[in-house]
């Protein structure tokens, strides 16, 4: 018995994932007449978290669609802002993904970040316990069922990562008032509760000071401070609500 064929077509923003033969256009590919079309596409390399809409002779459909024989699919990438329902907006970062984490933080997104390789089956269930976006430049992890919502990092450099979250989600922005290290929120500090944990330098030069609130480290407009500012000011302009 013949295989159904179908003919496909992926985002350009997507060909990235699949094989060379498939990125100029439309392509004719078998199916196996049982396997779902989430399953079809995932089959090629695009993992469903950064497909969007399903088109199937440009009627929408669910990745549980069975593909039939002759149909033409369309397979979109993510609408942007994305819309991540029923839960705040809050991320869970993979171990190689610290300096986009640090960056987040500093811009006031919940940011939880594993800097210890605790397994992709940690992670998705995290993921799904704390109803947390995982975000991962590994594909085969954000193919594993098990996490809540996830999303693919398509850079390797920090400011086009964090310049691609920020689009991508919108996410509210509240700078300086969370702990860069451990996620805590931030709080006003009084130079006199915290001198114990400064050098004799910072303690002559810097009056104004925040603490962590769940690590307990301080924090001044030390050396850093420009740099910093900055990439908050850079965020402000171009991402993020």
């Amino acid at each position: 018995m013949n295989r159904p064929e179908i003919t496909i077509e992926v985002a350009p923003e997507l060909r990235l994932f699949i094989p060379s033969d498939y990125r100029p256009g439309p392509r004719a590919l078998a199916t196996d007449g049982s396997s779902t079309l989430g399953h079809v596409v995932e089959s090629l390399g695009v993992p469903l978290t950064e497909a969007g809409r399903l088109l199937v002779d440009g009627r929408q459909v669910p990745v549980s669609h069975i593909p039939a024989h002759g149909e033409h699919v369309e397979v979109c990438g993510v609408d942007r802002p994305q819309q991540v329902p029923g839960a705040p907006l809050r991320f869970l970062l993979d171990v190689h993904l610290g300096t986009l984490a640090r960056r987040l933080r500093l811009l006031g997104v919940d940011a939880a970040y594993e800097n210890e390789d605790i397994g992709d089956p940690a992670l998705a269930t995290l993921s799904a316990k704390e109803r947390r976006v995982l975000l991962s430049r590994d594909r085969g992890l954000l193919r594993r069922r098990e996490i809540w919502a996830g999303a693919y990092v398509y850079s390797d450099r920090p400011d086009d990562q964090l310049q691609d979250v920020l689009e991508r989600f919108a996410p509210a922005l509240a700078p300086w008032t969370r702990c860069t290290a451990c996620n805590g929120p931030l709080k006003d500090a009084d130079k006199d509760t915290v001198q114990e944990q400064l050098h004799q330098g910072t303690q002559r030069t810097y009056d104004v000071f925040a603490q962590c609130t769940a690590c307990g480290r301080v924090y001044w407009r030390g050396a850093h401070h420009s740099r910093l500012e900055a990439i908050v000011a850079d965020a402000l302009r171009t991402g993020g609500a």
